[in-house]
């Protein structure tokens, strides 16, 4: 004790003397170093790129990169071309071919899809022999187009992907270079950072990880700005053709570009709403320049100094993270009323006090109080970091380093502006909030019963609307219904297959392999009798779909191709199981459109009116033309590692759909139905990335509140040394966290990456108003024993402090409303609502639970 004793009069001794005494010199070396932070402002960067949105160590996100490099398929924008005139007529297919063209031109693009493009193979049926020897398309002069319209509503390959079911909307899909480099670069520095998490790296591996992970950086800067550049080339082709037909443009690139646009936006948006609800409130509540300058110099201090040493190390905000600034700005301007509300009563009581001493005795009286409330806010976004979600432990680091720089500054900005300024008259006569807070403790002294079976019908209604909280929701509805994004994705989750993607990677089993290429080393040549020219061979000539192939016949010499061991999975045995699979796939109802060998399979059999055995599957291989096999064969095999892959697209809009129930399902398909073992079977594409994100949430969730929940009883029981106040404080605040959580549930609000940081947000910001109360009133307490008196007391003294940040938290959270993006609007007003909860039971359940339970002792 002699030991803090001396510690905490030598810290007073240093703060007067440098604080208080040499105001001046404080002042002006903040005022530096936050020039200093804004010059760094330059460098600020966004970012919405996947690994901004992925769980932290996520190997799905590698096993995605090895599979788009194995396969070179990458990201992809998508159009949807709805014509005001009938889209088979002339004037469609032209306007469709300009567009086309143009966008073809457009660097990093590497190729285009469109109907007038795409090989028709069933309008009408020719044979294998036509087909090599030329490859025909909508733009062929003389093709049928009611026949080709029927092709692309029916045919296996172009149903539900190039053409809406009422005829007159059509998809336009424009595939982009796959970047090597890009995912070289992120494999190698996340095998680094998985060592380092598993084991100990070398001091040279340390280094190399630092290096490559500073060099992939810079170098997503730079794809990200290309990316953003060519989405923004794009829409200005689109705009030339929009008086001509109604066109949407989606795809990851586009909503990156769009997600980053929103967080500029809304930056700006809530930083100027929210400084301009802080001016009126500080003019409005204290009618005093010097009240209005301080403490908006010590937000606005914090919030430069933050930005621009984020900036200085190149520390992006993310889409959650974004809203780092508003909720800075508002927990800093909630220190800043509590300090500058304990002076205005300081200077009331003793006008005549010196002002280094009104000063001092102001920072006495709230830097413990507000120090515990930092400390609980601190622990509430430091229990984020256990999300295991990357932009929700960035956002909780963030904040975290915020409050101590937000802290700090109130109590340096604050005391020191004060001594700079005149003292002044004091006006603090009391208001109509001193008038308000204290018919909240009249309702604690004389409905108190009510108040109790009030907060019990809420903890009920919390826990059954708990009890139906989900984690799934629609990548669609995060934007709203007249934005581009909802609007384009509607179109083609709704008419064209869907749009969240799903691969299934199929390895051929090493047992039948072996077994395959024995037996087809001992197989006779299906057709070495017809070489004789008999009336067998005659006959089969007749029927035979690759007849008169003529010097260009890879079989001319005999067997030579045949004898050679072939893919499994362009066998019959391997493509029987894919078709099997990708029947049960299209009888799904959450699947849309799916694309695997099973569609050239079956038009292999429709060619050769009937079943090919192996040997006539690779001569049909053989004989497509490049254009057919790059569209219908190389995208979904791999001959070399054996492997095949099945994409489908899924319609996010289907009811009740459920990510992990129908990744098993298809799971448990393909093991019991379909013929593989676990081994070969893997998931990968952006629905599993998403999944994997929103699975985690619940677990999350748990924790969070867990941790805060423990963290915080600690903090209270080590501050007033009472398990009791510890409980009474804490109790209000997690009745205010379910409620918000049950509102969810009942209202069918699905958690996400922005909501599921609520509650911890809201235990942490809430008990510092419990803090602040149980502080008061221990002092006032301590004058005459008695608890309703001291409870009065209270509410009219830091009961007005609390009715103020109160009402600038819910006001400031509420301004969120103005966001483009749905998720920060649900987060802003649910984190409004749970706020307006905790100030509720702070002023009314807490003085009845202090007055039942008596923590500081029998009383008078």
């Amino acid at each position: 004790m002699q030991t803090l004793l001396r510690f905490h009069w030598y810290l007073n001794r240093f703060y007067r003397a440098l604080v208080i005494n040499r105001p001046y010199h404080v002042f002006t070396g903040l005022v530096v170093l936050t020039i200093v932070a804004a010059f760094g402002m330059t460098n600020f960067k966004l970012d919405a790129s996947a690994d901004s949105l992925t769980l932290e160590n996520d190997t799905s996100i590698d096993y995605l990169r090895e599979i788009s490099k194995r396969y070179q398929s990458g990201d992809f924008l998508v159009l949807t071309y709805t014509p005001k005139a009938d889209i088979f007529s002339d004037e469609s297919i032209n306007t469709l071919k300009q567009l086309h063209d143009e966008l073809a031109s457009v660097d990093g693009v590497a190729s285009v899809y469109s109907m007038i493009d795409v090989p028709l193979l069933y309008s009408p049926m020719r044979s294998l022999a036509e087909q090599k020897e030329s490859t025909r398309t909508l733009l062929t002069p003389g093709v049928d187009r009611a026949m080709v319209k029927q092709e692309f509503l029916t045919s296996p390959i172009y149903r539900d992907m190039l053409l809406s079911p009422d005829g007159t909307t059509s998809a336009i899909l424009l595939n982009l270079k796959v970047n090597n480099q890009y995912i070289e670069m992120a494999r190698h520095r996340d095998a680094l950072r998985l060592k380092a998490k598993n084991e100990t790296l070398s001091a040279a591996e340390a280094r190399e990880l630092a290096r490559v992970s500073a060099e992939f950086l810079d170098y997503r800067t730079a794809t990200a700005a290309q990316d953003a550049a060519r989405v923004e080339i794009v829409r200005g082709i689109v705009a030339k053709y929009q008086d001509r037909a109604q066109i949407f443009l989606g795809g990851v690139s586009m909503i990156t570009t769009d997600m980053i646009s929103y967080i500029k936006s809304d930056l700006v948006v809530f930083g100027a709403a929210l400084l301009a609800f802080m001016i009126f409130m500080l003019a409005f509540l204290f009618r005093q320049w010097r009240f209005v300058v301080l403490p908006l110099t010590a937000c606005l201090m914090s919030v430069t100094l933050m930005l621009g040493w984020l900036s200085w190390i190149d520390w992006r905000l993310t889409v959650i993270s974004s809203n780092f600034v508003a909720l800075l700005l508002i927990m800093v301007f909630a220190f800043t009323i509590y300090v500058v509300v304990r002076y205005r009563e300081l200077h009331a009581i003793d006008p005549d006090l010196e002002q280094s001493d009104l000063v001092m005795q102001t920072v006495r009286d709230m830097a413990i109080p507000c120090f515990y409330s930092a400390l609980t806010t601190i622990v509430a976004f430091m229990s984020l970091v256990m999300s295991g979600i990357r932009p929700v432990i960035d956002f909780g680091w963030m904040m975290t380093i915020g409050l101590v720089v937000g802290f700090i500054l109130v109590f340096v900005v604050l005391p020191a502006g004060l001594m700079i300024l005149p003292k002044g008259e004091p006006k603090d006569r009391g208001d109509n909030s001193a008038a308000l807070t204290v018919r909240f403790s009249k309702l604690a002294e004389f409905h108190g019963g009510k108040i109790l079976w009030v907060s019990l019908l809420a903890v009920v209604l919390s826990v059954w609307g708990i009890s139906k909280l989900e984690v799934e929701n629609r990548f669609v509805d995060y934007f709203k219904s007249d934005s581009e994004i909802h609007q384009g994705l509607s179109v083609i989750d709704r008419q064209l297959g869907g749009t969240v993607t799903l691969d299934i990677i199929l390895d051929a089993d090493k047992n039948t392999i072996d077994i395959a290429e024995t037996e087809s080393a001992d197989d006779e040549d299906p057709f070495a009798e017809v070489q004789g020219g008999d009336a067998a061979a005659e006959a089969f000539d007749e029927d035979d779909p690759f007849a008169d192939m003529g010097e260009d016949d890879a079989f001319a010499d005999g067997t030579a191709t045949a004898k050679a061991p072939p893919s499994y999975w362009f066998s019959v045995a391997g493509l029987d199981q894919i078709k099997k699979l990708h029947t049960f796939l299209e009888s799904l109802p959450e699947v849309g459109k799916v694309q695997s060998l099973a569609t050239v399979y079956q038009l292999a059999h429709d060619i050769n009116k009937g079943k090919l055995n192996d040997f006539e599957l690779n001569v049909l291989r053989s004989m497509l033309s490049d254009d057919i096999k790059d569209f219908l064969i190389n995208p979904y095999l791999v001959d070399d590692v054996q492997q095949t892959r099945i994409t489908l697209r899924v319609i996010e809009t289907t009811p009740n759909l459920k990510r992990a129930e129908l990744v098993e399902r298809i799971r448990d398909y393909a093991l019991t139905e379909g013929g593989f073992k676990p081994e070969q079977v893997h998931f990968t594409g952006m629905l599993v990335l998403y999944n994997n994100m929103l699975q985690s949430l619940f677990a999350s969730q748990i924790s969070t509140i867990g941790v805060v929940f423990v963290s915080i009883m600690l903090m209270m029981m080590v501050l007033f040394r009472s398990f009791k106040i510890a409980f009474i404080a804490i109790l209000p605040n997690i009745i205010a966290a379910s409620t918000v959580l049950g509102a969810m549930g009942l209202v069918g609000i699905p958690l996400d990456m922005m909501t599921t940081t609520i509650a911890a947000i809201v235990v942490g910001v809430g008990v510092d108003q419990a803090i602040q109360y149980f502080y008061r009133f221990r002092t006032e307490f301590a004058h005459d024993q008695n608890y309703v008196e001291a409870m009065h007391r209270s509410h009219a003294s830091i009961g007005r402090a609390m009715y103020y940040t109160s009402v600038t938290i819910v006001v400031g959270f509420s301004i969120l409303m103005l966001s483009e993006f749905i998720p920060s609007i649900y987060f802003g007003l649910l984190t409004a609502f749970a706020m307006l909860m905790a100030v509720i039971g702070s002023l009314t359940l807490l003085p009845k639970l202090i007055l039942m339970l008596k923590p500081f002792g029998p009383g008078k």
